[in-house]
């Protein structure tokens, strides 16, 4: 893939002038070939939802999200974290959820956390689940392999609203 330049030989040897190209043209292949792959994406930071904005409607992102206001929603991310002062009404997926506020509606997600300032009113589905001290959560809990797939929570849909009307 890489060869040596011929500008930088001493001398050159007479078979390679007699029967090579020109050493512009000799050169220029290998660089054209050579072009750097293109770097990897960084990152974006999270996307942070300020404690005044009220969003009606989904928000569904590859990235983060920090939310601290009021989501009436549906919610679908890589990682979500809900602020203390925040409230959730709906769904939530993400691979790793964390709740140090107040979510009404189902949790679904890799790696759930309710903190101790949590305050959960719906099921959660989860590979693993770390519950502190002090958190406040009404409904059930269930562990799957895969709880962000949408084919076997959806069964169980059914009856949560019935549920919430009795409450």
């Amino acid at each position: 893939m890489f060869s040596k330049s011929k500008i930088n030989d001493p001398a050159p040897k007479p078979q390679e002038s007699s029967s090579a190209p020109a050493p512009g043209g000799s050169t220029s292949a290998p660089v054209q070939s050579s072009a750097p792959a293109p770097a990897p994406k960084a990152k974006p930071p999270a996307s942070s939802l300020s404690s005044d904005l009220h969003i009606t409607g989904n928000i569904k992102t590859t990235g983060d999200i920090q939310v601290e206001g009021t989501v009436e929603g549906d919610i679908r991310a890589h990682l979500l974290t809900i602020g203390e002062g925040a409230t959730i009404k709906g769904e939530v997926i993400a691979d790793d959820v964390v709740i140090n506020g107040r979510i009404v509606g189902r949790v679904r997600g890799l790696k759930v956390r309710l903190t101790s300032t949590a305050r959960v009113e719906g099921d959660i589905i989860h590979k693993t689940i770390a519950i502190e001290s002090g958190a406040h959560f009404e409904g059930s809990v269930q562990r799957q392999d895969d709880p962000l797939s949408s084919g076997g929570p959806k069964k169980s849909a059914a009856p949560q609203p019935a549920t919430r009307a009795e409450s």
